[in-house]
């Protein structure tokens, strides 16, 4: 009787542990895509919807929600979906642990992250000091780009995008070319 419980429970543990290598390499392989942008109303509890392509986009992610942090360079909140969370970690791996670089751009990154999960209704509750620190006040203006995005007022946010237009026109920006010589 012991050896079939404790073979079932080898059983159970086996197939949790596919389960999970399965969820860990479907986010691994799924990269989140994150385009347009849209303004949602934020209400007096600090829900705001979150834009149904960005929830689209994460739909195949085993944690069902963001991850967001007071962006270092601009008036807004930095968005991501957790695979990117992970990559960000390994990319930090360049520094030394102890080294005050590594300690700084972690305490900006991981120490005021906040996960954030949707609700019934595809909305997130964002807390009290990243609505001040990104200045939101009634609306938030999610803003796609690529594999991340980010969350802007929409008075700052138009000013934003006039200055990024003139940038890339002034600098003839342009998508460089893929890796290996590929792509036009």
């Amino acid at each position: 009787m012991f050896l079939r419980a404790a073979s079932c429970a080898g059983v159970k543990k086996f197939f949790f542990c596919v389960s999970w290598f399965l969820s860990v390499c479907r986010g691994l392989l799924f990269v989140a895509l994150f385009l347009s942008t849209y303004t949602n109303k934020i209400d007096k509890k600090g829900r705001v919807s979150v834009p149904a392509s960005f929830r689209s986009a994460l739909a195949d992610q085993a944690h069902q929600g963001i991850v967001v942090f007071a962006s270092n360079a601009h008036a807004c909140l930095e968005g991501f979906d957790w695979a990117k969370m992970e990559e960000i970690s390994a990319r930090m791996d360049h520094y030394d642990l102890f080294s005050d670089e590594q300690d700084d751009l972690a305490t900006t990154i991981f120490g005021e992250s906040v996960q954030l999960m949707f609700d019934g209704d595809g909305r997130i509750t964002l807390p009290g000091d990243l609505i001040e620190a990104s200045g939101l006040d009634g609306h938030a203006t999610f803003v796609g780009l690529g594999r991340k995005f980010q969350i802007w007022s929409p008075e700052r946010f138009a000013a934003r995008k006039a200055d990024a237009r003139k940038s890339v026109q002034a600098q003839k920006l342009t998508v460089p070319a893929q890796k290996g010589g590929g792509g036009s």
